[in-house]
């Protein structure tokens, strides 16, 4: 599906407030709320909307530990650690990666005795290693990407 410069706009106020209603989204870019309303069924049917989903304060849930963890598999067979990785909470993000390294994680814990247990059961699957993240400094939405 290509995107017009409409969808795009229809993209960053939804990202903005994904509950906007369609009359309003459409005041804003000069289109009624039921053409919105079909844009954004065709940007939903061909996958470019995924889902919709709500920004949480992490400290506010007590996630006070953001962990960045680069795993060294021990194996080629890698499909124990993915299953692994899917039945783990605490992993906000895991990535395949070239380079250094085989996967980089996000890790999202409320303590340090909680990112050494992840850990520990994380040497069942190979070596890995830790950074803390000190302070976030930069999260954006990836359609500024695009621009």
């Amino acid at each position: 599906m290509k995107l017009d410069q409409t969808d795009f706009q229809i993209l960053q106020y939804l990202m903005g407030n994904s509950r906007i209603q369609w009359k309003d989204l459409g005041e804003q870019i000069h289109m009624t709320g039921q053409a919105v309303g079909n844009r954004i069924k065709k940007l939903e049917e061909n996958g470019v909307i995924k889902a919709y989903s709500l920004i949480i304060d992490e400290m506010k849930l007590g996630l006070t530990f953001t962990a960045f963890v680069i795993v060294y598999m021990k194996t080629a067979n890698h499909d124990s650690f993915i299953q692994f990785m899917n039945h783990r909470n605490e992993v906000v993000e895991a990535h395949r990666i070239s380079g250094q390294g085989c996967y980089h994680l996000k890790i999202k814990v409320k303590s340090q005795e909680q990112l050494n247990l992840f850990l520990n059961k994380l040497l069942e699957h190979g070596n890995y290693t830790v950074n803390l993240s000190i302070q976030e400094i930069k999260q954006h939405n990836p359609l500024t990407a695009t621009l």
